[in-house]
């Protein structure tokens, strides 16, 4: 069987380093915000290029916490991509405040900057792009309509850790960004983790409060926060594992360049991506008319997929409130979207094999 993502074998290449550094944290005693997660935070920013990072409990944690502390509640209103994962629309009903869809590029499936426009509003008070896949957003339509509008601008970067655009990688292309740290991510720890990132110190101090109960110091509270807070052991993995992450993400590329240059079926769409260093292919996905057929046969075939996602977010009944509404771009997207396997540690005969395997389809 290849594996969709083996993360026995990814995690073991750092095994000894990840034991070593474990065992760090045990012989500390010392289990939440400790040295470790000051040294990741550190090097996590400097990786982004950002000044400063805190480590949260999850990636969803990240995102709402980060329109918490620009202080927008009900009645403002936050752009975000129509066929994102649900975390991203969550975040800002959690808030109080109304998410309003706009749909993607069917080449990108990324925000549609082009339809943004029309969507603002006075009640607009950020716009918060979703780097999908793991492909770096077109910011540059996005920071003018910013500028234009008086507007924050946030990223969710859960599935680009690495990602570049123009120069500068995300995270840093925002007034705040957010990354989830799930075991699958192309930065992954050991169980749920997240990080907001920002070059803003007002809204870093005010994150890292809120995260803590509200506390900007031991039983002193400012805020009426949450415990969202990235564990130590977490942290320590997390840090091995950054070493590592452009290499991984440059394996990541070669794959999906084989992938592009190499799988000739009619059937089958493949995704695009509009500059090398831009895509970091948390996932590879591919789309076909007949969705369920494909991923039956590559069963068949021992190769395992995964569908991100098959319900759009409008059509969910956690949003009952828009089902009937129709948008019709993600809807084309969410209904024939497959992904294949896509990690540092395929070998080449698996890539091979799936190739081989994708271009006998028969659509």
């Amino acid at each position: 069987m290849i594996k969709f993502l083996d993360l026995e074998k990814i995690n073991n290449r750092f095994r000894d380093e990840i034991d070593s550094r474990i065992k760090t944290v045990l012989d500390k005693g010392w289990y939440l915000q400790g040295t470790e997660n000051e040294i990741f935070s550190s090097n996590f920013a400097r990786f982004c290029g950002t000044k400063y990072c805190v480590g949260v409990a999850n990636g969803l944690d990240a995102l709402t916490l980060i329109i918490k502390a620009h202080g927008f509640g009900p009645g403002d209103e936050i752009i975000v991509p129509s066929n994102t994962y649900i975390a991203t629309i969550l975040s800002i009903s959690a808030n109080g405040c109304t998410p309003v869809l706009v749909e993607p590029s069917l080449d990108t499936y990324n925000i549609d900057v082009d339809k943004i426009e029309e969507k603002i509003t006075s009640k607009t008070k950020a716009i918060m792009v979703v780097h999908l896949y793991g492909q770096a957003v077109q910011m540059k339509k996005v920071w003018e309509l910013a500028q234009k509008y008086n507007l924050k601008v946030f990223e969710d970067c859960a599935q680009a850790h690495g990602a570049i655009y123009e120069g500068k990688r995300v995270g840093n292309l925002s007034d705040a960004a957010a990354f989830s740290f799930y075991p699958g991510k192309n930065l992954g720890c050991l169980g749920d983790g997240g990080a907001v990132v920002t070059d803003n110190e007002e809204i870093y101090k005010k994150v890292k409060a809120l995260a803590n109960y509200g506390s900007d110091y031991k039983y002193h509270f400012i805020y009426k926060g949450v415990n969202s807070r990235l564990d130590e052991i977490h942290a320590a993995v997390l840090d091995v594992k950054l070493k590592y992450l452009d290499s991984d993400n440059a394996r990541r590329r070669e794959i999906a360049k084989y992938y592009c240059e190499n799988i000739r079926n009619e059937a089958i769409i493949l995704p695009k991506s509009y500059s090398e260093l831009s895509h970091v292919y948390h996932v590879f996905a591919v789309r076909t008319a007949n969705r369920d057929k494909l991923a039956d046969y590559l069963k068949s075939k021992d190769i395992q997929t995964l569908i991100h996602y098959p319900i759009p977010p409008h059509k969910q009944e956690a949003y009952k409130e828009w089902n009937t509404l129709s948008y019709p771009i993600s809807e084309a997207i969410h209904s024939t979207i497959l992904s294949v396997p896509m990690s540092p540690v395929l070998t080449d005969d698996e890539v091979d094999y799936v190739v081989k395997s994708l271009n006998e389809y028969q659509g």
